[in-house]
């Protein structure tokens, strides 16, 4: 316990894992903690003392499944094993952490997701603005990066870190900003200093200047990268050889999505609602783990070089022309195992014998690629190919020295191939067929000494002996060694049988040795290929996803977009990806063309009934624009697409209570982040701007947007949604504006969504059709019809004016009822309505209604009669 304490004041906010004997206890809080999450029993140890310590324990070999629950349930654990063997340790068992585990830094199989990388994420705040750093321990990709509080936001919301490290003086702040959603701990201020990160890094990479890396200039980002190397150091992770490398995260080399965006435009899995749609689920068709992660980098990250752009469009192209190489290409990335996390978990000394032998087979796969790949005419997919590296040698050496199916782990022994140790596989003979050379030896010595009653006994005191009854111990030979007599029999040993006893006793541990020392060799030998099989891994990665692309195009009928420098986007029956693969069987996707440019058609007024599918056509265009721009096909029969550095959407609303936000403000804050931030190539999607306040407001606000954009300097592209039609005015004095609407045909009383896009606006909203839809009641829908009708008549009757609310500044909003009218006309709507309400102040006239109404017997009622009780209850009311 004095062991316990003083390896818990080390660290203080760790659940301690204690190693004693066969178990791992936890003791005090711990337990209490530990028996909440895994689910074992809490006991006391002294149990009659009041003031008695919680204990709970789990056997040590299952620490790996007790250990991610830890893990995932948001604590910090410190493993303290036994560093020395308790046979030979005089005294206390000497004890210390071996590992400390935190959300960002699992390393175990069970901690982490195949398809997801496993940031630690490390922040620096300044008056400046911050610096970040991400570090996947799994896999060794390091990041860093550096500018306003927002683009840090962003970074943080796409690459989704684990854990976030940061200076202890900004808890409020990152508090604020990051919500309480994600696991992060505090670190000194001295750790922020720019010297001694950047001495880190310069002593970790064995290199005299960042200059290499393009981050020499970037003082906030290295002092994040340095806090993370130094957060390494102090969870108790030295071996670090497979960071090999830190790259610079350039907003300038991406097209921008703001964080608003990212949420708006459904890219990636949120985790907050089951049975998400997203477009990474529709995208993904990886064959490996690596292509996978890749993936949401490429789908958060799309290229903004038209050339590198193009050069993963030709190769997508190169491999729906060519089935025969693209179906075998991925037929051998599915043989693939992770060679990213096999290789850091080599480096780490963390990798088992059997993963070797999936790495080796990797290598083989990629030996495979390469031949594939190199024949190409594809001038980049040659390349990618030719940059493979089969690593050869060591994958020979795997092959030669490991068994072909290993055991997981290297304790269980049997790891080591025949014939690679003489020692070794003589010893495995004595372990394997001891029995036997023992009663050989006794058939060949009682052969030789006519000793017929002969035999080889054990025990623990001589070791192996043979013994002989008093009979014949007269023919026992001079050179046999005399050890113990007995009343009826002498036993004797002899050089042979002793040295047999030296080698049989250990046998098993000397082999255990040996497989160990010749397994570590291997693995310090493969660790010297860590930077080639990193290398294979973001090749691989690559040729996966544009297999993938490749596959989809083919699957889904996409088509290769064409990207330009002008600013004319033209789409022929494009498509909503995610909606389109989610459809019922049978139900055809209704596609629509889309046109925007700067000259003609700037900004397109969007009206329509509700549910008529006005986002959906919002979202499919930004989602095409971005598939272009990560060199996929997209949905559409054709596409012409500009080079756009940034998209931007509002759509949707949603309250942000916990910091105190309407969903008016939180409305308001992502369309002032689109205002402040457009460009001359920026794609910008609005929908239902202004509908979180009142009617008046929300269309003034609105009708502002569209005139300051349609004003803006380089005219920015724009696709407006609204419910107020008012808008539609706008069309007639801003030249590049222009109205449509997504049809609808109305049979009855019911209407049917045609979803197609034609020009002209929508005066219509259908929201009461809606309603029904949904299941109001019909009294309720009947009513809203009413007072619908009532308000169309006012607004009629108003006219529309000219100009739009700037001209009708100090006036009245004409198109729209003033509020006393609007009042009025409900007044009137309720009018038939009134004689009902007094049922509610003559309670005697009521009562005497109703005690007629429950006198008649309907079923013998006449119509005469009925008529006449009518007219008899009418009386009643005058």
């Amino acid at each position: 316990m004095q062991q316990h304490r003083e390896i818990k004041q080390k660290y203080p906010d760790a659940i301690l894992l204690f190693r004693v004997g066969d178990f791992y206890e936890t003791f005090g809080q711990d337990a209490v903690n530990a028996a909440g999450v895994l689910g074992i029993t809490l006991t006391k140890r002294n149990s009659g003392n009041p003031d008695a310590m919680e204990l709970a324990g789990f056997p040590h070999h299952a620490l790996d499944a007790y250990l991610h629950k830890l893990v995932k349930g948001g604590y910090r654990v410190a493993v303290v094993d036994q560093l020395e063997d308790p046979k030979a340790a005089r005294g206390i068992v000497k004890r210390g952490v071996t590992e400390l585990v935190t959300p960002g830094l699992a390393i175990d199989d069970k901690l982490l997701e195949n398809g997801s990388n496993n940031f630690l994420a490390a922040i620096h705040y300044t008056d400046q603005g911050l610096g970040a750093a991400f570090l996947d321990i799994s896999t060794g990709e390091f990041f860093v990066a550096e500018g306003t509080q927002e683009y840090i936001e962003k970074l943080v919301q796409s690459l989704r870190p684990a854990e976030i490290i940061f200076q202890r003086s900004y808890q409020k702040k990152l508090k604020e900003q990051f919500g309480q959603g994600v696991f992060t701990y505090t670190l000194e201020a001295w750790i922020f200093e720019l010297g001694f990160a950047a001495e880190a890094l310069l002593k970790h990479f064995q290199v005299h200047s960042l200059k290499g890396f393009g981050i020499d200039q970037l003082d906030k980002g290295i002092i994040a990268a340095g806090a993370i190397l130094h957060y390494l150091k102090e969870t108790q992770h030295p071996d670090l050889d497979h960071i090999t490398q830190i790259q610079r995260i350039e907003k300038d080399d991406f097209l921008w999505m703001d964080r608003f965006t990212i949420r708006n435009l459904e890219l990636l899995p949120t985790g907050r609602q089951p049975g998400e749609q997203t477009l990474l689920q529709v995208l993904d068709s990886s064959r490996t783990a690596m292509g996978a992660r890749l993936l949401k980098r490429w789908l958060i990250m799309p290229l903004i070089d038209e050339g590198k752009i193009q050069r993963r469009l030709n190769s997508v192209e190169q491999l729906v022309l060519s089935p025969d190489t693209l179906q075998p290409l991925q037929n051998l990335l599915s043989g693939c195992g992770d060679l990213e996390r096999l290789a850091s978990k080599v480096a780490m000394k963390r990798v088992g014998p059997r993963e070797v032998v999936q790495l080796a087979s990797s290598l083989g796969v990629c030996k495979d690629i390469k031949a594939l790949m190199e024949v190409q005419k594809d001038a980049y997919l040659s390349s990618l190919g030719a940059g493979l590296d089969p690593c050869q040698a060591i994958q020979d050496k795997i092959a030669m020295e490991l068994v072909a199916e290993p055991p997981a782990l290297a304790s269980k022994g049997g790891i080591i191939a025949a014939g690679v140790s003489e020692q070794l596989d003589e010893l495995r003979e004595i372990s394997a067929n001891g029995k036997g050379y023992l009663e050989a030896m006794q058939k060949r010595e009682a052969e030789a000494t006519g000793i017929s009653s002969l035999k080889v006994g054990f025990n623990n005191v001589f070791g192996y002996y043979l013994e002989v009854t008093n009979l014949h111990k007269d023919k026992v030979p001079e050179n046999w060694i005399r050890k113990q007599t007995l009343a009826a029999a002498e036993r004797y040993i002899t050089e042979e049988l002793k040295g047999y006893e030296e080698k049989i006793t250990g046998a098993q541990e000397k082999i255990a040795v040996i497989e160990a020392d010749i397994y570590n060799r291997l693995l310090e030998q493969l660790a010297t290929y860590t930077r080639h099989l990193q290398s294979n891994a973001q090749l691989l990665a690559t040729l996966d996803l544009l297999a993938g692309f490749a596959g989809n195009a083919l699957k889904y009928n996409y088509h290769k977009p064409v990207l330009h420098k002008g600013t004319a986007l033209k789409l022929k029956a494009s498509r909503h990806p995610v909606i389109e693969r989610y459809l019922p069987p049978g139900e055809p996707y209704v596609d629509n063309d889309i046109f925007l440019d700067a000259e003609t058609q700037q900004i397109i007024i969007l009206t329509g009934p509700n549910m008529s599918g006005k986002s959906a056509l919002l979202r499919q265009t930004a989602l095409i624009t971005l598939m272009a721009h990560m060199g996929s096909f997209v949905p559409a029969s054709e596409a012409e697409v500009p080079l756009t550095d940034k998209i931007f959407t509002r759509v949707g609303a949603s309250d942000n209570l916990s910091g105190g936000e309407s969903t008016f403000m939180v409305e308001m804050n992502e369309t002032a982040s689109i205002i402040n931030n457009i460009s001359a190539r920026s794609l910008i999607l609005l929908d239902e701007i202004g509908r979180g306040t009142s009617t008046y407001d929300g269309i003034s606000i609105a009708w502002s947007i569209v005139e300051y954009l349609h004003g803006a300097p380089g005219k920015p592209k724009t696709l407006f949604a609204t419910h107020y039609h008012e808008l539609n005015d706008l069309e007639t004095y801003l030249p590049r504006v222009k109205n449509y609407h997504i049809t609808n045909k109305e049979i009855g009383q019911k209407i049917i969504f045609l979803r197609k896009l034609a020009p002209g606006g929508s005066t219509h909203s259908f929201g009461i059709h809606v309603a029904k839809m949904a299941g109001m009641p019909p009294s309720l829908t009947g009513r809203a019809t009413e007072i619908l009708k009532q308000l169309e008549q006012n607004r009629d009757e108003g006219g529309l004016g000219q100009g739009g609310p700037k001209e009708q500044e100090g006036k009245e909003h004409k198109g729209m009822p003033s509020v006393e009218a609007a009042t009025e006309g409900i007044k009137k709507a309720n009018a038939p309505h009134l004689q009902l309400s007094i049922f509610d102040t003559h309670t005697e006239v009521f009562d005497e209604i109703r005690t007629a109404l429950n006198e008649i017997n309907i079923d013998e009622l006449t119509p005469v009669a009925a008529l006449l009780k009518l007219n008899q209850i009418k009386g009643l009311l005058k």
